[in-house]
């Protein structure tokens, strides 16, 4: 009696399938990217900064740096979806809403308990959340 032995791990029709398969997908990345419907696509700016709650409920926003740091030309914060303030009142110097690195601002509303924004405007139009944070 004799064993009949079969090497063949995928059949031909299988293999042509997948062939055409690869064919169709390398096709559809190469046209997008020719159409130019890939692209545009910004990189995320880079800031460093940490905010705590002092003992009177308000938010204490101490600037760290970072790469983008310097071409930021606005900061709004955000408490649950509203546009705030900042209270000028505190600190000296005079206040710019451009910051630098190892300032402390303050909101000019308690943010304890409540979803916490820092929006940046940079210099090239662009806008980020740089923080987010529910206290």
């Amino acid at each position: 009696m004799s064993i009949k032995r079969n090497d063949d791990a995928v059949s031909p029709v299988i293999g042509v399938i997948l062939m055409v398969a690869i064919t169709v997908i390398l096709a559809a990345v190469i046209a997008a990217f020719v159409f130019g419907l890939v692209g545009g696509v910004q990189g995320a700016k880079v800031v460093g900064v940490t905010v705590n709650v002092n003992s009177t409920d308000y938010g204490v926003v101490n600037w760290q740096g970072g790469a983008d740091m310097a071409t930021i030309t606005n900061v709004t914060p955000v408490i649950d979806g509203i546009d705030k303030t900042w209270d000028e009142s505190v600190g000296s110097g005079g206040f710019t809403n451009v910051p630098s690195v190892g300032q402390i601002w303050y909101t000019a509303d308690k943010i304890a308990g409540e979803q916490f924004v820092l929006r940046a405007t940079f210099q090239d139009g662009s806008e980020q959340l740089i923080f987010n944070k529910q206290f």
